[in-house]
Order: structure tokens, then sequence, then C-alpha cells
């Protein structure tokens, strides 16, 4: 038998809505397939992401070098000599501009920027104070501009001071300007004897893109480098909008430290997912320590981070937690041709090896199948039939160092349940190591499917690996079990995403529904609404609450008794009134004209003693046989509205079993979202029980993206808790509800 007792659960997380009917069970939401080009939602936030054309910063025709010096054992004059090889390599013409110099490195220099011999789309400036350069730029009608400064929000307040003049004063000039705090890995030198799709690379902190820049010399191309710096102006997302459109770019892997904009970060991934542009992140600030750290780098806020984790997974962001990992799930997917199944075999020389990686395949959600019959009987033509081929698939050695091994690899390749063959080979040793690596990547070039090897040996400078694994652009060649995993588990996952992707932008709601106006009235700026007001808000959205009236005294609560039906519950109702159940303000399963008078002589004496404010008594339904649930929206500081689902009553104080998500988002986002939680199964009906109205939930929770998207930051906060689901078909009801106005 379940009361309206009331568990608060604040969280720093935020959501958005999408469109929802007015009636309970309403058709709540139309995903349209069309790409939305322009607008604004519901509450005024732009729906796509203005991409700047960044071509003439990558490949500029001419660039102009501020502070340019070839005085030997400066800082400048490494930097400038770096430039003009950078320069010519890209052909463009590179201007020295120096107060005091008459040429640097044999080319003229000019007095000031008002004097360069030409319009230049690219400036450098390696000068302590930008700021006064700026303006000049701007004159000049220079396009971008590069500061490597330090000093700005990096180091403080002062600095944040410092630097939001200097972003106001891009912003006059009419400029785009990386940095400040930034470096010289923009104008990297990438290899260009590389074939295939590449990898762009998008980082906050320059030396943590290293080991990506490295992967060129296992083969794999880079396209670009975007060292973002504090990004007083440009930042991550413009980054990502602009290589989600390149055609050579493979995969966008990035270094976040901290994001400038959470609506501009989603833009730039929704537009990634639309074009199938897989971004791959490392976002640091998972604990306390490390936000204190990346906040204390770069001068901007972290957010909360399971905010950050679900946005990120609900626009399709594969985020990983190493740099490592960064390298080789970028590498995998950015060449790798889409999967043409979901199922992973397992192919080793060893039973024990085979059996290891199978375990954490299994673990990590990939779909080992078990190979059929008709397969097993093929393959024990070559491996003895002693050995298990059903997946993992052991072959005992031998078979490899001959003309089997080829022919066991074509044959599991040739399985309609396999999408992606993997080959740990934990140590070198020839002949057969050597055999079988040869074998795996001569089958990589004559089939469609991901060949995956795990190269074991710690020294790395065996030829099986540096020549031929190595050597073979259809193979995806890895060093250790996890990162294979990993890799190979988010590549399934991004091309399983992008098939269905739809973007929820464009669904988003453009203007305020009927219910909003209702709201608006009902909504009191900076107070907390008594429960009953709380109540109005959700009717106003079409959200179901008990029968129930607010008296005022022992009489009319008697009266009230018989139309709102016993058994009844009283609660105190006032605002600031939250954790009613503690103070003993709430009274359950009351069967008598007596009890309802003595319990609210009882809740009006508790609530004189307490000197707390109501605004009356609920006498209220009593609602029996449901799960508890709760549905709330908080304020994230980057992304704005959030909402949460999970476990209710007091459940979600104990366990913390929610999911968040950041509107607009639309109904399959909210089945995926009761399914992150562990306690599911309630839903589904446990030890007996039926399932619930899982529809009606859902349900409730676009009602509720609905009224965070419209009332925006005027609704501080709303909790509703408990939400009791019943039984299928019958709907879900809101036992209690908290609502903070701003």
């Amino acid at each position: 038998m379940l009361g309206s007792t009331h568990g608060t659960f604040t969280t720093d997380f935020r959501a958005r809505v999408v469109a929802c009917g007015e009636e309970p069970h309403a058709a709540v939401i139309s995903m349209p397939t069309a790409s939305a080009e322009g607008g604004l939602d519901v509450s005024g936030r732009p729906l796509h992401l203005p991409v700047p054309d960044l071509d003439r910063f990558f490949q500029p025709r001419s660039l102009a070098v501020v502070g340019a010096s070839d005085a030997e054992g400066r800082p400048n004059a490494g930097i400038t000599r770096r430039l003009v090889a950078w320069a010519e390599g890209v052909g463009a013409r590179l201007h020295p501009v120096h107060p005091t110099r008459a040429s640097v490195f044999g080319i003229p220099c000019s007095a000031s920027v008002s004097e360069l011999p030409e319009q230049v789309d690219l400036a450098v400036l390696l000068v302590a104070d930008p700021l006064p350069v700026i303006e000049e730029l701007g004159e000049a009608e220079v396009r971008f501009a590069v500061a490597f400064a330090s000093g700005f929000a990096e180091t403080g307040e002062a600095g944040a001071v410092a630097q939001a003049r200097l972003a106001a004063a891009v912003e006059r000039a009419g400029l785009r300007l990386l940095g400040p705090n930034t470096n010289l890995n923009a104008f990297e030198e990438f290899r260009d004897d590389l074939e295939g799709p590449a990898i762009a690379l998008i980082t906050q902190s320059g030396h943590q893109g290293r080991p990506l820049h490295a992967l060129q010399e296992l083969g794999i191309r880079l396209s670009h480098w975007a060292p973002t710096g504090n990004e007083a102006d440009l930042e991550t997302a413009d980054f990502i909008g602009y290589f989600a459109g390149r055609p050579e770019v493979g995969a966008i892997a990035c270094y976040v430290e901290g994001l400038k904009d959470g609506r501009s970060f989603l833009l730039a991934a929704d537009r990634a997912a639309r074009a199938r542009v897989p971004v791959v992140a490392v976002k640091v600030g998972r604990t306390e320590a490390g936000a204190r750290t990346a906040a204390s780098h770069t001068g901007k806020l972290t957010g909360a981070d399971q905010v950050v984790d679900a946005a990120m997974r609900q626009f399709g962001v594969i985020r990983v937690d190493g740099l490592d990992e960064l390298q080789d799930t970028a590498a995998l997917l950015a060449r790798a041709r889409p999967p043409r199944a979901d199922g992973v075999a397992v192919y080793s020389i060893s039973g024990g090896t085979g059996a290891h990686f199978a375990d954490l395949a299994t673990a990590a959600g990939l779909t080992l199948p078990a190979l059929s019959d008709e397969k097993q009987r093929e393959l024990h033509g070559w491996i003895p039939g002693y050995l298990n081929v059903a997946n993992p698939i052991d072959n005992g050695g031998h078979p490899v160092g001959d003309w089997r091994g080829r022919k066991i690899i074509d044959a599991i390749l040739a399985d309609p349940s396999v999408g992606v063959l993997v080959c740990p080979i934990t140590g070198p040793f020839p002949p057969m190591s050597d055999r079988l690596a040869q074998d795996l990547v001569d089958a990589a070039e004559t089939t469609d499917k991901q060949i995956c090897v795990v190269w074991g040996s710690p020294v790395g400078t065996e030829d099986a690996y540096r020549r031929t694994l190595l050597g073979s652009s259809r193979v995806a060649t890895f060093r250790t079990f996890g990162n294979c995993v990993t890799a190979v588990r988010s590549y399934l996952d991004h091309h399983r995403f992008a098939a269905a992707y739809r973007s929820p932008f464009e669904a988003a709601p453009r203007t305020p529904s009927p219910s909003y106006r209702k709201a608006q009235a009902l909504m009191r700026p900076g107070h907390q609404l008594s429960e009953h007001a709380a109540k109005q808000l959700l009717r106003a959205y079409g959200i179901r609450v008990p029968r129930e009236q607010l008296v005022t005294s022992a009489a009319a609560a008697v009266r009230a008794a018989g139309p709102v039906g016993y058994p009844v519950v009283m609660k105190a109702s006032g605002p600031h009134l939250a954790h009613k159940t503690e103070l003993g303000l709430v009274k359950v399963g009351l069967t008598s004209a007596s009890q309802v008078r003595d319990a609210y002589r009882e809740l009006t004496d508790i609530a004189r003693y307490e000197s707390i404010d109501l605004d009356g008594v609920l006498v209220c339904q009593m609602v029996e046989r449901g799960v508890e649930m709760m549905v709330g929206v908080t304020h994230d500081a980057l992304f704005g509205p959030t909402v949460t689902v999970g476990l209710g009553g007091v459940l979600v104080e104990v366990l913390h079993d929610a999911a968040v998500r950041v509107p607009p988002f639309g109904e399959e986002h909210v089945r995926d979202m009761l399914g992150e939680l562990r306690g599911r199964a309630l839903l589904e009906g446990v030890r007996g029980g039926s399932p619930v109205d899982v529809d009606a939930l859902v349900e409730v929770v676009l009602r509720v993206q609905r009224m965070a998207l419209e009332l925006g930051e005027d609704l501080a906060e709303l909790d509703i808790n408990p939400l009791v689901v019943l039984g299928r078909g019958q709907g879900a009801v809101a036992l209690d509800a908290l609502a903070v106005c701003r």
C-alpha cells in the first residue's frame, strides 16, 4: 500500500522536452526526418549550429606573424622559423610584422598590421597582450587570428575578466580567434603519403594530442589539429561542426577539459551524427579532483559529469577514459567499413587466450554468437575434433602454420552472424604467429568484414607486427585486450546508433503550448510552490494527480473526504515545505470522519509548533498497488534544464538509481533511460507482480520535458516523487510534487 511520501532528489542535471499532447495517453512526439536548417526552439535557442568556414584557417593563402623574430635564443624566433616552414608547406605567403625590424629570416617585415602588403587570411600573434592588436586586425579585414599568450581565464578571476575583454574585442573586430593560451599544434605538418579516411584532432591541452599525432607512424592518417586553448572565441563545437563536413575526415578525436557552451556542443554532435562521422572524446572531470584541475587549467566549467556523460551518449559521442583508448578507438572508427553483422568471433591459437578475451568481450556487452552446427563441422575439417569451435574458436596451434590457417579464417568470415573477427596473439611464436598474421592480412583484403588483431608482445619490434600487421590498412591492430574490446564495442555501437539516428532538434517545439499559458499564471518568481500549487502546475501539462481538495478547517476536511473517497491521505501544504513525512505532516490510510478530524488538528498543531506557514491541508485520494518512480527537472551550468527519471520514494535517496537526458529528446530516449535503471525489472513485474504502464510513464517524462523547455529558467527545480505507475493501461499518478521558481 502506497502513501504519498516525498523523497527529494537534487542533482546538477538538466533537460528539455519534445511536443506532447494535453491529455494523458495522447500521442506525445513525432520525429520528422527532414533536417532542421534554422529557427529557434520554444525557449529561444538555436536549432542548428552556425559552422564557421575554416578553410582559410587551415589552408590560408597569406599569413601574418605579428611579433615575428629571428633573434637567436628568443622563443619567438623558434616559433617564427616553424611558421615559415609551415607556410611554405601549405603554399601560403608569410608576412612578418615587427615595429623595429626591416626583415625576419630574409623576408621583408611590415612595421604594423596596417602596413601589410596584402589582405591576409590568418594572423599569428606572438605578443604578450593580443588585445591592442585585435582592433588593427579588424580594420585590415583579417579573417582569423591565433593568440598564444597565457594569463587569461586559466589564472583566475582577473584573467577571466581580461579574457572577456578580449572576446568582446574579437566580436567587434569581426574576426575569429583561436586561443588564447594555445600553441603551435594547429601548424603541425602531417604526412601526405598516407591514404584512406583521416582523423581530425581537437585538444584543449596540446600535449595530450601527441599520442594521436604519432598514429601516423603506424600508418594512420591525420588531417587537422585544432588546439583550442581557452576558447575565448572559437571552441570545440566549431571544429566538430567543421570537421563533420570535411570529406576526408573519417573520425573526430577530442581531448576536452571543459565545454564552453553545452548547447553548441550538442548541436555540433548532432551535425556529426547526421553526417555519420564518429566523434570520440576524452572528457576529463569525472572526479571532483579532476574537475578542479580542469577548471584551473582552462578557466571553464566542467559541468556535472553524469549530465555530460548522458548528453554525449544521447548524441552519439563516444566517451573513452584514456588517450590510449582515444587513439585506438578513433583509428578503428576512421578506417573500418560499416559492419555487416553485430556478432564477434574470437579466433586464437590458445584456448585459454580465446576464453579470456571472450570473457572480457561478453562482459562489455559484445555478442559472441555460437557458430552453426554446419559451420562447426566445416571447421573441424581442419581443426582437431576435441577442440571447441563454437566461438571462441580454438585451433590448437598447428593449423595456423600451414595451408589450413587461411581456410579457417575464410570459413569464419563467411558466417553471416559474424561481423568482426578478433584474433588475440598473446606473444610471438614464429613461424606460426608470422604465418597467422600474414593470413589475417591477406584475408582482410578480400572481405568486407572487420578483422582485429591484438598483438600482445611487449617488445613490438617483430616483423609480423611492424611490417605485416601495421603495413595493412584493413587490419586494426591493438596492443591490449581492453583497448580492442572498447574499440570494437564503440565501432558496433556507433554504426547501430548512426543507422537509427534522427535529430531531436528537428522535433523540438517552436511555439508555446496552451499548457504554458496556464502554467505562467501559477508561477511565483523566487518562491517554492506548495504541494497543492505544484500539482496544479502538473495538471496544466496534463499530468495526472490524485483526487484531492485543499481545506482550511477540520469540518471542511471531513466534507472533502466523502467525494475524495475513503481511505484518504492528509498532508500539510505550504510553500518551502519539503520532507513532510519526517516532520510528521503526512497521515496515511484514514478511514473515518473522526480520524480525518483528528488528523487535521494534529497536522496544524505540528505546523504551528514548527513555525511552518501553511496554505491549508490536502485531503487526497489513497493510491495503492503501483511502482514508485520519480521524475525531475534541474538546471546544469552547461546544458540548462535536464530531465531525470529514477526509482522513487525513499529509494532514490538510498540507491541513486536514476538516468538523465538533456532536452530535446524523443520517446526512444525515454525508453533508453528506463533501460539504464538497475531497478527496471520492477516495471516489468517481479515476484508475481504484473507489469506496469510503461507507456504512461514515458508520456509523463515527455510532458515534464515540455514543461522544462517552455518554462526554461523560470522553473529552477521540479521533483515529482513519488509518481506511482499503475498496472498496464491504468496510467501513472503524481502523488507529490515540489516546484521551485526562479
